[in-house]
């Protein structure tokens, strides 16, 4: 049975490895330089020998005026994955800056340094570099992002991370959400990564370029962070004015359906469930996230729920519905 779990560990593993493009990682990191004057970033889930988050914060360390640049990844086992790593040393990289004058980041100015360990963000020597990290920025996997992002708040860190949009509706992560303690980054939504050779694809957006490089993508991806951007306030424009016809209530919540984010009438003050895509356009000054739908986990929904109708979806005329938000806009 050990075994067995040893394997489906290694299978997940295995699918988590997507590769984050530089261009992304620069476009959405431009919005955040102010944060990093005279801290310590960490890349805790990131082969630093390939790692673009790596990349980017050695080559613009003095740009950015960081104090220093730890990274560390989880020790590959086999010698066929992606980052062509078979060392079986787990190490840890430090970068403090340029040295030589150059402007760039040399092997020389890089210690690299081993761990006694495999690498994994889990283990209490990667704790002890978390600890010494002012900001954490990465790509986590996937499959875990509910345990990251439970450290990252338990260490109480300022990050930036990718993760799926559909993390939003984790009962780990909604709550932090709804309380303002993390919030969606500013570029969400379709997002390319390159993948292992080995990669079987199980989705039809998947192609490989002139290279033979493996790519995959996914339109449903999300930067989460605690630090504060321009765009978390910006007001939405809202045009569009209330009537029973175009905004239905639900059959077993105590709200009305908005069925697109653009649509949120200007002059209705009451409850409203919207897509889960409105995060990408929350402004907390403008309105309230009130909870979510009882799919989400339960008491999600703060008492807006008929339970009586044992449906957690929300229902229109006994249609079901896609997961919503409730929000409600604020007061003057």
């Amino acid at each position: 049975m050990a075994g067995n779990k040893s394997l489906h560990a290694a299978n997940k593993a295995k699918n988590d490895e997507f590769y984050t493009q530089l261009s992304d990682i620069e476009k959405e990191l431009r919005h955040y330089k102010h944060h990093f004057k005279n801290k310590t970033v960490y890349c805790n889930c990131d082969d630093p020998r390939v790692s673009n988050f790596f990349h980017y914060f050695s080559y613009n360390f003095e740009h950015l005026g960081l104090k220093k640049l730890i990274a560390t990844c989880y020790k590959n086992q086999n010698s066929d994955l992606f980052s062509q790593n078979d060392s079986e040393q787990a190490v840890w990289l430090e970068y403090t800056g340029d040295k030589d004058g150059n402007g760039i980041p040399t092997p020389e100015e890089i210690a690299v340094k081993p761990l006694k360990g495999d690498g994994d963000f889990r283990s209490q020597e990667c704790i002890e570099l978390l600890k010494q990290a002012d900001i954490v920025v990465t790509n986590p996997p996937f499959s875990l992002f509910r345990e990251y992002v439970a450290q990252l708040v338990e260490y109480s860190k300022k990050f930036i991370i990718i993760g799926n949009q559909n993390a939003i509706t984790y009962k780990e992560i909604f709550p932090l959400l709804k309380e303002n303690k993390i919030w969606l980054g500013n570029h969400n939504g379709d997002m390319a990564f390159q993948v292992p050779d080995y990669y079987k694809p199980k989705a039809t957006r998947y192609w490989q370029d002139e290279t033979g490089q493996k790519w995959r993508s996914m339109g449903n991806i999300c930067w989460f962070t605690n630090l504060d951007i321009a765009k978390r306030h910006e007001e939405l424009i809202l045009y569009r004015t209330y009537n029973p016809a175009d905004y239905p209530q639900y059959d077993n919540y105590d709200a009305i359906e908005v069925s697109k984010v653009a649509d949120i009438p200007c002059d209705y003050d009451g409850v409203m469930g919207v897509p889960i895509t409105f995060l990408d356009k929350y402004n907390p000054e403008q309105f309230d996230v009130l909870g979510a739908t009882e799919s989400e986990g339960k008491g999600f929904s703060n008492g807006l729920w008929d339970a009586e109708s044992k449906v957690a979806q929300p229902l229109i005329n006994g249609k079901k519905i896609y997961k919503r938000i409730f929000i409600r806009q604020k007061g003057e």
